[in-house]
């Protein structure tokens, strides 16, 4: 497979600055070999600057939760590009299902993040994926078309390239219900199909990873899926041994 599977930690609203320079520095003694995957790690804000400084001169990328679109101004709350651009991410988690379901993000406020990560020149990881009742009412393939549609409006097939898209089925995240490979893989194939509809064969190369309660016990087997590239790891990514321990399944070490 051309596509480099990346497996990304999202650390949401856990570890302080000294945690999260403690929990890269065992993951650093740890990824030797495995540099196969790209890995990454997206903590809180305040713990950015920490983590940039422990992962320098490691294979370990660095990403932030959000970005806003505008490059400044009244938006208590939010960060810009330039803020993360100065603070030494590479990578922005945009449109979690998390900021969708309590922060209010829609699809057209993930495609303005989207645009603005892109002109600052970040790694986008936009994340995408329907609720339970969405999935039970036989909708998932109309609401992923719908995210990836308008979320990815007006965005050039160039740009697209550089783009992670990560499928979050909702109803798995935090609950411990996984859906199985072949769910996952099912999600993944039509992502792709929509993917290739926008941006033609650039679409072959983008990668997607699977968010939903990813962990060791279920990574390789997810990961063995021809359309599954990696994950976006929650709970497992908090502990040193979880996460590597997941990223050598997923590489089937």
């Amino acid at each position: 497979m051309s596509r480099k599977i990346i497996v990304a930690g999202n650390w949401k609203m856990n570890k302080n600055a000294a945690e999260g320079r403690a929990l890269v520095e065992a993951l650093k003694n740890g990824i030797a070999g495995l540099e196969a995957a790209e890995i990454v790690v997206c903590p809180p804000f305040t713990t950015i600057g920490s983590v940039v400084e422990a992962a320098e001169g490691s294979p370990i990328g660095v990403g932030a939760q959000n970005i806003h679109w505008e490059a400044n101004g009244a938006f208590t709350g939010e960060i810009s590009a330039d803020m993360l651009k100065t603070s030494g991410v590479q990578y922005v988690i945009i449109g979690h299902s998390e900021r969708r379901q309590y922060f209010g993000e829609t699809d057209e406020t993930v495609n303005k993040r989207l645009v603005a990560a892109l002109a600052a020149g970040f790694t986008p990881i936009v994340c995408v994926g329907e609720l339970l009742e969405e999935r039970e009412g036989g909708k998932t393939e109309a609401v992923l078309a719908q995210q990836i549609r308008v979320g990815f409006a007006g965005i050039s097939a160039e740009d697209a390239a550089k783009i992670v898209v990560a499928y979050e089925p909702v109803w798995a995240i935090g609950t411990g219900k996984t859906a199985t490979p072949d769910m996952a893989q099912q999600a993944h194939a039509f992502i792709r199909g929509e993917l290739r509809a926008l941006f033609g064969n650039v679409a072959d190369d983008m990668r997607i990873q699977y968010g939903g309660s990813m962990k060791a016990s279920n990574a390789r087997e997810l990961v063995a899926q021809p359309d599954i590239d990696g994950g976006l790891i929650g709970g497992a990514a908090l502990k040193a041994d979880d996460f590597i321990a997941l990223i050598r399944e997923a590489l089937a070490l």
